[in-house]
């Protein structure tokens, strides 16, 4: 499951956070951009199997990342 979670500052404190909360990174070392270099993203698995996607908003203003 995918969900909006700010921006990318507020996307990496969500993931630093996470593992207090019993989630652990999914392709870590590709991260924040392992769906793609235009996108950021933190990607998520709990014990229990469950993963989530914590989407940032895009940029605007046209410039790459």
């Amino acid at each position: 499951m995918a969900f909006w979670a700010g921006s990318e500052s507020d996307v990496d404190v969500l993931a630093a956070a996470a593992a207090e909360h019993g989630w652990t990174p999914l392709f870590a070392d590709r991260y924040p951009h392992a769906g793609g270099p235009s996108h950021y993203a933190a990607y998520l698995e709990n014990g229990d199997g469950f993963e989530v996607e914590l989407v940032a908003q895009p940029r605007t203003g046209g410039g790459d990342r």
